[in-house]
């Protein structure tokens, strides 16, 4: 026998829903589950909001699990922003979606939901599964948007666009505008066993993935995943909240990340460790910040994170002498840092990227084999070079102080 519906079955990672009737109460022993992020990307000022149009958000799950949600982001927005339809799909090739998977997203049960200036909102759950490593695709509609648009400029992901709403339809006729942003989702969320985690990326391009191939998902958070989901620890999800251009200490590319670690960090559910890989973009700036002064971002940050429940992970900085920017006194404020990272005992851990990276020949310069050409960000293999590095265990550290040297990345 064959057919749509029988195909429809056997495509692994298809939004299902549950048909299993329910036992009652007395008899259900069900072990307890909570929400988990698998997916998220900072929100910023991605340019102004345009009427009557759709996107199509393809995005990539890390950690499986039901009850899906996705939150809706206008913390830059000026003004209400209303979406007139959302539904949820997987991805069959570019803007088709496999037929069947298209499913409306109801918040608070309605069909659309207004969204205030600063604010976030919460879809209600999707009955069914969503698989780990699914191409998941939002479609939704803004009818009337104006002012600044929220978003996440840098995505490495081909997304779609079209004029009005065609976010029910699974073909990819309407869909005739390609976009290199995520408009409005920061966040996907799924239902799992309670002692599932996650684990959110904190930084800058590296971590956002510039110079990585374009719709392979070669980011290191993605390699890292990949990592995970092959392993028998419980922290499984991973949530990339990098920033091209960010810094820990001052706006400019994106909120701080001082200022922006409850938002995209702290807010998600299920993220036991924060993993911070930032500083560099501080340093070649040349705007006088000191070594003291990123340590003492550091050390706010860790704080505020273990305050929260959080284990922190640590990443040294890699070297980048040959960019525009590198000279000696900036250097020498990297190996300070480093030399923090590394023996402070702030960081529950430490994950090592600097020696990942660098050169032996000459430790100031990356390895010209991981190198993409502009002597700062790593290419695909130094992508995955820095995800092969940490110690999957060290993502698995209770929060809070510990006591002597930290833990390195293994």
């Amino acid at each position: 026998m064959s057919g749509p519906s029988v195909r429809l079955g056997r495509l692994i990672g298809v939004l299902l829903v549950a048909s299993v009737p329910q036992l009652p109460a007395a008899a259900q022993a069900a072990p307890a589950r909570h929400d988990v992020v698998t997916w998220g990307a900072s929100a910023d000022l991605v340019g102004a909001a345009v009427a009557d149009r759709s996107y199509r958000l393809v995005v990539r799950t890390s950690v499986g699990g039901d009850q899906l949600r996705i939150r809706l982001s206008n913390a830059f927005g000026d003004r209400p922003v209303t979406f007139g339809s959302v539904h949820a799909g997987v991805q069959r090739a570019g803007a088709a979606l496999v037929p069947g998977s298209n499913r409306r997203l109801t918040f608070g049960g309605a069909r659309s939901v207004t969204v205030p200036a600063g604010a976030t909102a919460l879809s209600d759950p999707l009955p069914g599964r969503a698989a780990a490593g699914l191409n998941l695709v939002v479609s939704l509609y803004t009818p009337d948007a104006a002012g600044p648009a929220t978003g996440h400029g840098m995505a490495m992901q081909t997304s779609y666009a079209a004029r009005g709403d065609h976010t029910a339809e699974e073909g990819a006729a309407p869909w005739t505008d390609t976009v290199g942003s995520w408009f409005y989702l920061d966040a996907v969320t799924v239902r799992t066993s309670a002692t599932t985690g996650a684990v959110a990326a904190l930084g800058d391009s590296i971590t956002d993935g510039w110079q990585s191939s374009t719709d392979l998902n070669r980011r290191w958070p993605d390699y890292l995943a990949r990592r995970l989901r092959a392993a028998a620890g419980t922290v499984r999800g991973v949530a990339n909240e990098g920033i091209s251009g960010n810094k820990v200490l001052a706006d400019g590319a994106g909120q701080s990340a001082l200022n922006r670690l409850e938002r995209d960090v702290l807010s998600h559910p299920g993220v036991r460790t924060v993993f911070v890989f930032e500083g560099v973009n501080d340093i070649k700036a040349h705007t006088g910040v000191t070594a003291a002064d990123l340590i003492a971002g550091y050390r706010r940050l860790t704080e505020r994170a273990h305050a929260a429940g959080k284990c922190v992970v640590g990443a040294t900085v890699g070297p980048f002498k040959g960019w525009a920017e590198w000279d000696p006194a900036a250097e020498a404020v990297r190996q300070e840092v480093n030399a923090f990272i590394r023996n402070s005992g702030t960081f529950d851990a430490v994950a090592d990227f600097d020696r990942v990276l660098r050169n032996p020949y000459d430790p100031e310069r990356i390895m010209p084999f991981f190198d993409n050409g502009d002597h700062l960000h790593p290419n695909d293999k130094g992508m995955q070079a820095l995800a092969d590095s940490v110690g999957l265990q060290s993502l698995e550290c209770a929060a809070g102080p510990r006591a002597g040297a930290p833990a390195a990345a293994r």
